[in-house]
């Protein structure tokens, strides 16, 4: 049994990311989002030199908020959860705005 607060989408979109790394060093990066409820997903394939708790611009479209990073793995991924006054750039009504089939495998409903 899944213990999430929020459903989520198995499904895999580009987006950019940016922000200052752990040195001080700003970047941006094309990255992957997988794994997305309606306030957080996970990362997929980021170079940069992030860790938790820093704060990060992520754009889906033209849809942008900012996001601060729950954790951090040693192969790229990290998991970003939306800060609370951002507007949701990964709702569950996604698939209407980005033209995707109505039909989702979800995950994680319990």
């Amino acid at each position: 049994m899944d213990r999430r607060k929020e459903r989520r989408l198995t499904l895999e979109l580009p987006v950019r990311i940016w922000g200052v790394d752990k040195m001080a060093h700003p970047f941006a990066e094309l990255v992957r989002v997988r794994n997305i409820s309606n306030r957080g997903a996970v990362l997929v394939g980021v170079r940069a030199k992030i860790q938790a708790g820093e704060v990060l611009d992520v754009q889906l479209g033209a849809a942008r908020s900012q996001f601060r990073v729950a954790w951090i793995s040693l192969s790229g991924e990290a998991g970003v959860q939306a800060l609370a006054f951002e507007p949701p750039i990964f709702g569950m009504d996604m698939g209407v705005s980005l033209g995707l089939p109505q039909v989702f495998e979800m995950v994680g409903t319990g």
